[in-house]
């Protein structure tokens, strides 16, 4: 990210501004350029802010937030400090409002006329696109998984009969490596968790206490019996073994509603 094209000149209004160097982006280091202070407390300049929010974007997220602290900035102060253009404004609200969407329901690009079509039973990875049905006036179900065209029996929520077809994510739940939570009892456990909440994958950095914070849909759970905090440390603490002993490896992941 480089902070060489947008900058602040002074004159913008309700913002308050610094001389030093990008907090966000080490290459922005200039300490004698004006960078705006952020809500988080954070400092950076405009270009290195539409950079990083961007990149948020064009990764799925729904919320755009500080790369050091996890603070949230509301698009309203992005859209102010990061001197978004009008056409930048406009591929922001789509994107922001896209990504909600897919956050909130079950939805991918049918693979054969490339809809958006939303899964209504996350139990069965056969998904009928009723598009692709009437335009080749015969049934079109592919793959939730693969993204192919469906092959073999149904309902199935393991995988089609296509060569290949295997949920990653599960895999690496599966097969991932344990870690020693050191400063937690030294537990034992898998270095990858599905957050129980929204399935979001997590690594564990093996530091301080067990409970770790998810970053989508930012519900606390422990990361050794996979309860939410409340419950966890209701019958045990941060650093102790859980009353109930170390969930097992996930072979399933939640399917997440914003009501939840």
């Amino acid at each position: 990210m480089s902070g060489d094209e947008k900058r602040y000149d002074g004159s913008e209004k309700d913002m308050q501004f610094v001389r030093k160097c990008s907090d966000i982006d080490p290459y922005d280091d200039d300490p004698h350029t004006l960078r705006a202070r952020l809500s988080c407390g954070h400092v950076t300049g405009p270009q290195t802010l539409t950079d990083y929010c961007r990149l948020q974007l064009n990764d799925g997220k729904a919320e755009l937030r500080c790369p050091l602290c996890n603070g949230q900035w509301s698009y309203t102060e992005v859209r102010k400090l990061a001197k978004l253009t009008p056409e930048e404004q406009q591929c922001f609200e789509e994107t922001l409002a896209n990504n909600a969407t897919r956050k909130i329901i079950d939805i991918k690009n049918c693979p054969g006329c490339d809809w958006l079509i939303e899964r209504s039973n996350p139990s069965n990875l056969s998904v009928q696109c009723t598009v692709c049905s009437a335009k080749n006036k015969k049934t079109f179900e592919f793959c939730w998984q693969c993204l192919r065209e469906w092959k073999g029996h149904q309902p199935r929520s393991d995988r089609c009969d296509n060569e290949g077809c295997s949920n990653k994510e599960l895999d690496l739940l599966r097969d991932c490596a344990t870690i020693i939570l050191k400063d937690a009892a030294n537990i034992v456990c898998p270095a990858v968790r599905a957050c129980p909440t929204c399935g979001l994958l997590i690594e564990h950095n093996s530091e301080k206490c067990k409970n770790i914070t998810c970053s989508r849909c930012t519900k606390e759970f422990c990361f050794v019996c996979l309860k939410l905090t409340p419950e966890c440390v209701s019958t045990s603490d941060y650093y102790i073994m859980c009353s109930g002993g170390v969930a097992p490896r996930q072979t399933s992941f939640p399917f997440w509603r914003v009501n939840q």
